[in-house]
């Protein structure tokens, strides 16, 4: 199989999982430009593709380098908008307007609670929590051992769930 061949199927396949990772990992909606860099590494880069890992996390840690190496280019702090578009929302067929604000309401304060996360938890919220990854694909795209993603998995729950009590209690 050529190398377009196959990474136009890994786009077909993937470019929707990889394009939310990267609205969770860069907290911006306009990651179109950072999803197509993803592809055309990974197209670059097919030769070091040893099919040790599934395609889907071989690209995920793509994605993760990507985003690191945006966020260094622009020195940015994670942006405090919403990470999801109104097209998500109109594909909801049933819903009433108020249970789409209500549920993007939900989103949005989960997404800022995310991103008010250490990194390491941040990560593996976003790619276990999220991207519904297994413990073992998670940690080969941070670079970790399985220990550490469950360690760092379970304390960011933790620490979401310590955040949104503490907030139950600013507002009573």
């Amino acid at each position: 199989m050529t190398v377009k061949k196959t990474i136009s199927e890994w786009f077909y396949q993937y470019s929707d999982d990889v394009y939310h990772f990267l609205v969770y990992y860069t907290g911006k909606t306009d990651v179109e430009d950072l999803v197509q860099e993803v592809f055309i590494k990974a197209g670059k880069g097919l030769a070091s593709y040893r099919g040790q890992s599934t395609p889907k996390t071989w690209l995920f840690s793509i994605a993760r380098n990507v985003a690191i190496d945006e966020e260094r280019k622009k020195k940015k702090k994670l942006s405090q908008s919403t990470p999801f578009d109104e097209a998500m929302w109109n594909q909801q067929s049933g819903a009433t307007p108020e249970q789409i604000f209500l549920q993007q309401e939900e989103y949005h304060e989960l997404y800022v609670a995310i991103s008010r996360q250490k990194k390491k938890y941040r990560e593996v919220l976003i790619l276990r929590g999220i991207q519904d990854l297994s413990v073992k694909e998670t940690a080969q795209i941070l670079g970790c051992n399985e220990t550490e993603v469950r360690t760092n998995y379970n304390r960011a729950i933790k620490a979401l769930r310590t955040e949104q009590i503490g907030r139950r209690a600013d507002v009573q």
